[in-house]
């Protein structure tokens, strides 16, 4: 974070000082977990369902925190608040305002946020400093904690929008209104709260209505309903994709052997070849809305071609590629789903799988709400029309994955059940041989022990 005395922390937050001068200075990173404080950081203490900050806040002053944001006095030097969220949020918005050379971009979307969202990051530090931290530090809490890691020697600041509802994104824009904003897709995810995709785009459209008239809106052609957001903003509009009028498009798409893509990248009559080094053929479409983004900020086409082939995995558990020692190939897909992103996937599991078996392991897919019974049999018909040959849904809510699959004439795969996530584990390694390839993907129920237990023991977390 830049330097604020508590003082004006007090002032912009609406605290109150405590056990501490004015002038006492926050100069180091903003943290609410006490184990990552660092010299002259400031800790914000919450009050949680497992633990309570501030019973951590003399921890954190002992490991150099200068000062700590709380509800009440914690005895050490600090700033106590109403609401330490709001607080936040309110900091926030005060570093933005005393960064008028920070230039923000803002990324929603169904599915892909946090991978296009680091892709985005690896190109803009060629041109300059830049915050894109690894993970999805899009809501309420991790957004203010991104934004508050930017410094005066920040050029970019990437930031990941998520949203339940109506108005969050909107919220989220109060906070750190972007100059860049991308919408990648829209699809089912969370669509238990918006209650249809229309209602999803109401809600990510937010961000394109947020762009000030200098602004650019980066948006997906090949979307209809992103690509009909562009009415919605003030901002110049930039086309990203395969359609015909697109002004960032991809023709020629091929996929390798290992389910790589190359593309030939086309922009302003300009024209290079793009050798993508990650996997999946919905990596054309995140890569292209990142070098919408690049372009849209200067960056020179010839540059933006070459480092497209050089960009990689940033975010754990999301398409992460390797290979065992035995010739099985792995993709690590477990941070989370929906059926867009498991349908990609899939995808991708059909384009790598040369001769080898294809085997999928899918857990439960959350927040689908009246429509979770068809999203898990979506996804199941089309494991089987891809020709996975063992599908195996791990634990209860995760069943209708076979069902959907059951309903494909003429597939002839295996569908296996598993308990959970241990007997996932030993149906999936149980015959495991050379060319096979085994994809993992569910939404958070820990289906990723089942990919852990997969991987060579010098390679698990």
């Amino acid at each position: 974070m830049i330097r604020m005395t508590l003082d004006e922390i007090a002032k912009v937050t609406g605290g109150r000082l405590v056990n501490a001068s004015p002038s006492v200075a926050v100069t180091g990173p903003v943290e609410y977990d006490s184990r990552k404080i660092g010299p002259g950081g400031l800790f914000v203490a919450f009050a949680g369902e497992k633990a309570d900050g501030h019973d951590f806040a003399s921890r954190a002053v002992a490991a150099g925190a200068a000062a700590v944001l709380s509800t009440r006095d914690t005895g050490e030097p600090g700033v106590v608040v109403d609401e330490p969220l709001a607080a936040l949020a309110s900091l926030a918005r005060a570093v933005v305002e005393r960064l008028p050379e920070l230039t923000i971009v803002g990324l929603t979307g169904s599915s892909g946020k946090t991978t296009t969202k680091d892709y985005i990051g690896q190109l803009l530090a060629r041109n300059g400093a830049t915050i894109a931290p690894a993970g999805s530090l899009n809501n309420e809490l991790g957004f203010p904690y991104t934004v508050l890691q930017a410094t005066e020697q920040t050029r970019f600041l990437v930031l990941e929008m998520g949203a339940r509802g109506i108005g969050h994104i909107r919220y989220l824009c109060e906070i750190a209104r972007p100059e860049v904003g991308v919408v990648l897709n829209i699809g089912a995810a969370h669509i238990g709260e918006f209650g249809s995709v229309e209602g999803t785009a109401l809600a990510k459209g937010e961000l394109v209505e947020a762009l000030p008239a200098t602004g650019v809106a980066v948006l997906n052609a090949d979307d209809p309903l992103v690509a009909g957001m562009a009415p919605r903003t003030r901002a110049r509009v930039l086309l990203t994709g395969e359609a015909a009028g697109a002004q960032v498009r991809a023709t020629d798409v091929a996929l390798d052997a290992a389910g790589k893509a190359t593309y030939t990248l086309h922009f302003n009559q300009q024209v290079g070849s793009v050798r993508l080094g990650v996997a999946g053929r919905h990596q054309v479409a995140n890569t292209l809305a990142a070098a919408g983004v690049a372009l849209s900020l200067g960056m020179i086409f010839e540059d933006v071609v070459s480092a497209l082939g050089e960009i990689g995995i940033v975010s754990s558990r999301r398409m992460d590629v390797f290979v065992r020692p035995d010739g099985v190939t792995v993709i690590d897909d477990s941070y989370n789903a929906n059926p867009s992103s498991t349908a990609a996937a899939l995808h991708a599991l059909a384009a790598m799988s040369a001769g080898g078996r294809r085997i999928a392991a899918l857990g439960y897919m959350a927040e689908l709400g009246e429509h979770e019974r068809d999203g898990h049999e979506e996804v199941g018909r089309l494991a089987a029309e891809l020709g996975v040959d063992r599908l195996v849904a791990v634990a209860g809510n995760a069943r209708p994955i076979l069902d959907g699959a059951a309903g494909v004439q003429g597939w002839t795969g295996e569908a296996i059940f598993a308990e959970d996530q241990a007997a996932a584990l030993e149906i999936v390694r149980g015959d495991l041989r050379a060319g096979d390839v085994v994809l993992v993907k569910g939404s958070r129920y820990r289906t990723w022990d089942v990919v852990d237990g997969l991987r060579p023991e010098e390679g698990r977390p």
